[in-house]
């Protein structure tokens, strides 16, 4: 194929065309992001899909292209992340991954030193920004399940019954640990894999499976490290739990690296210390991965326009002094449906709906 610089701009504008968005930066960092994950191949196709699912046949006939050869690639593009696929009335669809979380959580395999410096710049110039300030948020926080009273749990909130209804599970490296280890500024010592995908069907066996019990153990393992589970923001088909520290994910070093309170949506809790029982201890400031929790004239505070409802400081207050109330009903606010009206409500806020 003849090299053609613009399939690179055009393939940029389809990911921002998307709901979660890839927006444009300055320095066009983004093109050099692109170029070290598609072939000039792989993006001409890929700059020709949307948020749709089509079939094969619909692809093929836009393209030109002969169906057999069509479908070994667009294959091949989603085992790598590139394209999301899926089933529809007994047919193969596909449709454009978005490039956070999508595409970039995809690329361990080409986590280079080179790609984790462009990645780092693309959010610095902006990139951050564009894609975590819209609205409704990427992801949202489900709190430690230990630190949250079962009769008032909210259900999308309750990760350990989605766990004990799915039937196949496994776990993965976190892309943002791994990145931060690549580029030597990794500021923590928790566990690289202990990121975990979760089905309510049998899924082939793969590497890195693990069990139902593996998975809730792992689950219960993270909240007393002190990590912050964050799933998909919506309430219907959570299908994969984060376990995020503030200093290394993306999502989190939204709130502490790059100032957009908004990056994660907050549970429907908050953290409160009571002071006759608070011993000045200081496990709770440590184990805040948002530093929420600060101490200020020999008491410690929880600075409430911070808190995500994590729980953490109650998983690791042995003086019992950290809570979680429950927000009011006129405070609380619920996820999208599902990934359907999340979409549709994100394409609204970035004012793009029409356009779809």
């Amino acid at each position: 194929m003849a090299k053609d610089e613009g399939i690179f701009e055009r393939l940029a504008a389809a990911l921002d065309g998307l709901p979660n968005g890839f927006p444009r930066t300055p320095s066009k960092v983004e093109i050099l992001i692109l170029k070290k994950i598609f072939s000039e191949e792989e993006a001409h196709l890929a700059s020709g899909l949307t948020a749709l699912y089509e079939t094969i046949a619909e692809i093929a006939g836009r393209f030109g292209a002969a169906e057999d050869e069509l479908k070994t690639r667009l294959i091949e593009m989603s085992k790598r992340g590139l394209l999301w696929m899926s089933r529809k009335d007994a047919k193969l669809v596909f449709r454009l991954a978005p490039f956070v979380v999508g595409i970039y959580e995809a690329q361990l395999e080409n986590m280079d030193h080179e790609f984790a410096h462009l990645f780092e710049e693309y959010m610095e110039d902006g990139g951050a920004a564009g894609i975590m300030k819209p609205q409704p948020a990427l992801h949202r926080v489900v709190p430690a399940q230990s630190a949250v009273k079962s009769e008032w749990i909210l259900p999308y909130d309750d990760i350990k019954s989605m766990l004990e209804k799915s039937k196949s599970f496994r776990v993965r490296d976190c892309i943002c640990r791994v990145e931060q280890e690549v580029l030597h500024s990794r500021r923590c010592d928790f566990p690289v894999k202990n990121c975990m995908t979760f089905s309510p069907v049998e899924r082939p066996k793969r590497p890195n499976d693990i069990t139902k019990e593996q998975a809730l153990s792992l689950l219960d393992e993270t909240e007393k490290l002190g990590l912050v589970h964050t799933v998909s923001n919506v309430i219907k088909d959570v299908y994969y739990v984060c376990n995020c520290c503030g200093c290394c994910c993306a999502i989190l070093r939204g709130i502490t690296d790059w100032g957009i309170e908004e990056s994660v949506a907050c549970a429907n809790y908050y953290a409160v210390i009571e002071p006759d029982i608070c011993n000045s201890c200081g496990v709770c400031v440590e184990r805040c991965q948002v530093k929420a929790i600060i101490e200020k004239d020999d008491a410690v505070v929880v600075q409430l326009e911070r808190c995500i409802g994590c729980g953490l400081c109650v998983t690791g207050c042995t003086a019992q002094a950290a809570k979680l109330v429950r927000k009011s009903d006129t405070e609380l606010i619920d996820p999208p449906d599902d990934f359907s009206a999340w979409e549709r409500k994100r394409m609204e806020n970035r004012g793009l709906y029409e356009k779809t």
